[in-house]
């Protein structure tokens, strides 16, 4: 009961963050990996080793990574650190006063993130996808960083290592609805270190942890799409044998 009333506080939350930010950003498409074991695992690995320290997902237990292939071996050597067992939640460390401390908001429960973050704009995947991009080096901002889609983010680029440290570019330009007034428009980043990978490199990594937490938000959807379009051709099968009979019975009543 507890681990629900997170999940719907957690929801309730990030659709109200997304609209006080502001971001109009448009957002990139997302890669479609939510049947690539590799790209999932890949993902559940950065998920671990970037997002769990200040985030949780407990919604999902360890021994669920099974589903996309990892052995509960290579799950104890690979994704567990701090003493937790396989069958234990995703839940990290971090207490609520340090994190109100250090972010000025507890960090929000990842496990249906993917799907909270959708909107008329794109999929979450997309918004996702296009978050972990577009982070900037600011130095006017408490951590330091600054994000295209959530403007004024508190969340630090916990990925810069891997991405590198850059600074955007904005131009000056006459607002379209009202001239006197003048806004930003993004032009460009400019990278100041480049990271442990190359841009398509980061790019790919992004896509991996972006898939896996569309798969965790949902771990059953592969099973589910695929016994859809089985029922599907199992009621196309079906009613194409009833059309037949029922042609071949009036065909002996007339």
């Amino acid at each position: 009961m507890k681990i629900l009333k997170k999940l719907i506080a957690a929801v309730a939350l990030v659709p109200a963050l997304a609209l006080a930010s502001g971001a109009t950003h448009p957002l990139d498409k997302a890669p479609d990996r939510t049947t690539d074991m590799a790209a999932l695992q890949n993902g559940a690995k950065l998920f671990v080793n970037y997002c769990l320290n200040c985030h949780s997902a407990s919604a999902m237990r360890y021994n669920r990574l099974r589903d996309i292939g990892l052995t509960e071996d290579q799950i104890k050597q690979n994704l567990l650190f701090t003493g937790e067992k396989v069958g234990d939640l995703m839940k990290n460390t971090l207490s609520a006063k340090d994190a109100k401390a250090w972010f000025g908001a507890v960090p929000p429960d990842l496990s249906v993130i993917a799907r909270a973050k959708a909107s008329e704009a794109g999929t979450g995947a997309d918004w996702l996808y296009t978050y972990l991009r577009t982070y900037y080096k600011d130095e006017s901002r408490p951590t330091g960083w600054n994000n295209l889609v959530f403007p004024n983010v508190g969340m630090p680029h916990v990925l810069w290592e891997l991405q590198g440290v850059r600074t955007a570019k904005f131009v000056e330009e006459k607002d379209a609805h009202d001239a006197s007034k003048s806004v930003h428009k993004f032009s460009g980043f400019e990278t100041v270190a480049s990271g442990k990978l190359s841009a398509a490199e980061y790019d790919n990594a992004v896509g991996d942890l972006v898939a896996y937490l569309q798969w965790m938000g949902e771990p059953a959807q592969n099973t589910r799409k695929r016994l859809g379009v089985i029922v599907l051709i199992f009621m196309a099968v079906l009613a194409t044998l009833a059309w037949r009979l029922n042609a071949s019975i009036w065909k002996e009543v007339k």
